[in-house]
């Protein structure tokens, strides 16, 4: 099993190593309110920093068959693209799932980091493109596709981002993807790069960036309302007004966010997602350097 674990490690290209880094980064950042971490389960006693290893693993052959695709896809239209990657998707989820005893650590991630490294491939093939671009053009029209009729669907088959959407019009990851990851793009991912200290630090406020900057379904949903985003957004500038995770005030600050969400079982899981895409390109860009 050993030797085994050796040769996928050789094989995987830089693209895959850099997407499985991601995944394990960002559950490695401690302490991280409404999420799970090393120190803590948070809000979700069903799973661990154990669990969230054993499902970034199950991942590789989905994100390297990802890559495989962007690099052989030839169409002009890029949504047939994205389209080739939904059926991986499902299988992926599935492995998922096995190896997290059916708990969901990683749905999100499999949809967007999912898109990122075939996008990222086909980039390679097409440098003048604008990654973000790409992503645009690959994702275009999906919440058009995949909200329509809702109102008619049966609300026993409803998903829990169908359901936010049509209670608050809350468009969600989908929403987020279309527009090419915007709270990426032009928030995150410039915090990132601008960012010092150690790793953990520039993570840590990087996810407080993101949180005081989108809208995050699953705290929504957790809330039971949409109120709560306002609130969230207020306590992350809050955070980052008082100087982040090296200042004493920050840190302080970031403690008692950390309990306030494991007492209102408030969870973060959607900025979580996205600071994955951040570290993934991040590693890709050199702004995050692996060992």
């Amino acid at each position: 099993m050993e030797e085994k674990s050796v040769i996928n490690e050789q094989t995987q290209t830089p693209l895959v190593r850099n997407a499985i880094r991601a995944l394990l980064y960002e559950v490695t950042v401690t302490p991280k309110p409404g999420l799970v971490d090393p120190a803590s389960q948070g809000p979700h006693p069903d799973m661990t920093a154990f669990t969230f290893i054993n499902s970034a693993l199950s991942l590789q052959p989905y994100f390297s068959q990802c890559e495989q695709v962007g690099c052989q896809f030839e169409t002009a239209d890029l949504t047939q693209l994205f389209h080739q990657l939904r059926p991986l998707g499902v299988v992926a989820e599935r492995e998922m799932f096995t190896a997290t005893a059916g708990v969901n650590t990683h749905k999100g991630a499999v949809f967007s980091l999912g898109i990122l490294v075939a996008a990222s491939a086909y980039q390679v093939a097409h440098p003048t493109k604008d990654l973000r671009k790409i992503v645009q053009e690959m994702l275009m029209g999906l919440t058009t596709r995949d909200f329509d009729g809702l109102a008619t669907k049966d609300p026993t088959m409803l998903t829990a981002g169908e359901r936010m959407y049509l209670q608050y019009g809350i468009k969600g990851i989908r929403g987020e993807a279309e527009a090419g990851y915007p709270t990426v793009f032009r928030w995150a991912l410039p915090a990132l790069r601008q960012s010092t200290g150690t790793l953990n630090q520039r993570l840590l406020d990087t996810l407080l960036t993101i949180v005081a900057n989108s809208i995050d379904t699953n705290l929504v949903k957790r809330a039971g309302n949409s109120e709560v985003v306002d609130w969230a957004h207020t306590e992350a500038q809050t955070y980052l007004a008082l100087g982040g995770s090296q200042t004493a005030a920050g840190w302080q600050k970031l403690v008692e966010l950390n309990q306030v969400f494991d007492q209102r079982h408030l969870s973060l899981g959607g900025s979580a997602d996205l600071l994955i895409l951040t570290i993934f390109l991040g590693l890709q860009e050199g702004t995050i350097t692996a060992p």
